[in-house]
C-alpha cells in the first residue's frame, strides 16, 4: 500500500536527551534503548469511516517518537498495518451497498491525506491485511503444529483459535486481571460464548470461509484473518523480533496488543514481544466520549473542509497529554489558533530572546514521556518575550521555527492572523 508523502524536516542543532516512555506492561515511564535503528509498530485504521480526532492524536503521539528519534540521529523504521478486512468493513460496505474493496479503498485515502494534512511522518512499510496474508498462513501454521492453536470442528464453520493459555506470561502487558479481560475480551470484538471454543478469551485467528464473504486458500481450509494475528504476522514480517515501540490506542491494550504479543512470543520463542508497550489516550466531544453510536465523531477531514488550519488542530491536540483521556472543543480550537498566531508573529521577528534555552526544554520535555503541555508553555514564554520584549539575536526567531517544526512538526510559515 501507498503511504502519503513526507514533510521536510528540519536540522536542529544540538544532541537531545534520552527519550523516556511510559510503559503499559511495566506500569512506569522507563527509557527507550534504541539500537542503531529505531523501530515501532503502530496499528492503523480499519477503513471503514473518516478519520476523527481520537485516531489523530494516536497518531500524533507516535509522529513525536518518530521526530524525536531522528532529532537523536537515529534510522527509524516504522511499521503501520491497515486492517482493509474485518466484520465492521463488511457491515459497513453491505449497508451502503459498495463492495468492500471501494469501502477500503477510498477510506484510506482519505486517511493518508488527513494525516499529510496534519503533516504526520508517514511509515516505510505501509501494510494492508490484505497484502500480507501469506505471513498470517505461515504464521497459523506454526501455531497449529506447536499446539498453541486449534480448529473448532464441531462446527458448520471450522474457524482457528489461538489458545490463550499457550505463552506462560499471557496477561502480562495489560496487566488486567480475569475478570477485566472477560469483559474487554466481548465489548472489544472478542466472541467469548462461541460455541467449541477451548476457553471464552480464547482468540480468532481465522475465520473459515463463510457465504458471501472474502476469503483466501489455505492449508487448513478457506477463510480470512483475524484482527490480532495480522498485527503480528505484518510487524514480524517487515521488523522481526527487535521491535522497540508496539503502539496505540489504550483501547488496544486488550485484547488485540495482549493477543498479538502472545502469537508472537508463541512461534519465536522471546519472552516479550516489544521493549515498549505505548498507548495513547481517548479524545471525547465537550465533556463525552466520541463514538460512532452517539454520532459526537469530530473529523479531521470536516475540520479541514471547513477551512480550519490543520497546524491548529495539531496544536489543539497537543496541548493535552498524549497518555490522558481528554475532550475537543470549539474553545480549545480557538485557544490553538491563538496560540499559533502568536507563534507565527514571533516567528516572523526579525529578531528576539536567545532560543538556546527554549530548544533545550521543548528537547527535554518532550523527551519525557512527550510532556507537550510543558513544551508549549515553554514556547509560550519564548513568544511572549519576543513580542512584548524583543531581542537581539537575529537567528533565534528561525531557530525556535525550525525546532518547533522538527519536534512538534508545527509549521510556522502561515498566515499570522
Amino acid at each position: 500500500m501507498q503511504s502519503w508523502p513526507a514533510p521536510e524536516v528540519p536540522t536542529v542543532p544540538g544532541q537531545p536527551p534520552p527519550l523516556r516512555l511510559y510503559d503499559s506492561a511495566d506500569r512506569q515511564v522507563r527509557p527507550v534503548a534504541p539500537g542503531r535503528t529505531a523501530t515501532m509498530y503502530v496499528c492503523g485504521i480499519t477503513p471503514y469511516d473518516a478519520t476523527h480526532l481520537g485516531h489523530a492524536a494516536t497518531y500524533l503521539a507516535f509522529d513525536l517518537v518518530y521526530r524525536i528519534w531522528l532529532d537523536a540521529g537515529f534510522d527509524v523504521h516504522y511499521v503501520q498495518n491497515i486492517t482493509d478486512v474485518d466484520d465492521p468493513l463488511l457491515e459497513r460496505a453491505d449497508r451502503d451497498g459498495v463492495d468492500w474493496r471501494e469501502l477500503a479503498f477510498r477510506e484510506t485515502r482519505l486517511f493518508t491525506e488527513d494525516m499529510a494534512a496534519l503533516r504526520v511522518l508517514p511509515p516505510r512499510d505501509y501494510v494492508a491485511a490484505t497484502e500480507a496474508i501469506d505471513e498470517v498462513i505461515e504464521l497459523v501454521e506454526k501455531m497449529l503444529a506447536s499446539g498453541a492453536a486449534y480448529v473448532v470442528d464441531d462446527s458448520e464453520y471450522p474457524d482457528v483459535y489461538f489458545r490463550a493459555d499457550a505463552t506462560e506470561q499471557f496477561g502480562y502487558e495489560s496487566g488486567y486481571d480475569r475478570e477485566t479481560m472477560a469483559r474487554l475480551f466481548a465489548e472489544r470484538g472478542g466472541d467469548p460464548d462461541r460455541p467449541g471454543k477451548a476457553d471464552e478469551l480464547d482468540a480468532l485467528l481465522w475465520r473459515a470461509a463463510r457465504p458471501g464473504e472474502p476469503s483466501w486458500p489455505a492449508p487448513f481450509g478457506a477463510g480470512r484473518p483475524g484482527w490480532h494475528v495480522e498485527c503480528t504476522a505484518i510487524a514480524l514480517s517487515r521488523i522481526g523480533t527487535e521491535l522497540d515501540i508496539q503502539g496505540g490506542g489504550s483501547d488496544l491494550i486488550f485484547p488485540h496488543h495482549e493477543f498479538s504479543a502472545a502469537h508472537a512470543e508463541c512461534v519465536t520463542g522471546e519472552r516479550r514481544f516489544a521493549r515498549h508497550y505505548v498507548h495513547a489516550g481517548m479524545i471525547g466531544w465537550d465533556g463525552e466520549k466520541m463514538s460512532k453510536s452517539l454520532g459526537n465523531l469530530v473529523l479531521v477531514s470536516q475540520l479541514r473542509a471547513d477551512g480550519h488550519d490543520p497546524a491548529a488542530i495539531r496544536l489543539g491536540l497537543l496541548a493535552g497529554h498524549y497518555r490522558s483521556d481528554r475532550s475537543w472543543s470549539d474553545q480549545l480550537l480557538d485557544e490553538a489558533y491563538t496560540r499559533l498566531r502568536r507563534w507565527r508573529r514571533a516567528a516572523a521577528l526579525p529578531a528576539g530572546p536567545d532560543a538556546t534555552d527554549v530548544v533545550a526544554r521543548l528537547r527535554r520535555y518532550l523527551a519525557d514521556d512527550l510532556d507537550t503541555p510543558s513544551a508549549l508553555a515553554a514556547l509560550d514564554g519564548w513568544t511572549t518575550d519576543a513580542l512584548e520584549y524583543g531581542g537581539h539575536d537575529e537567528q533565534a526567531p528561525a531557530r525556535v521555527a525550525a525546532a518547533v517544526d522538527a519536534l512538534l512538526g508545527v509549521d510556522l510559515r502561515g498566515p499570522l492572523e
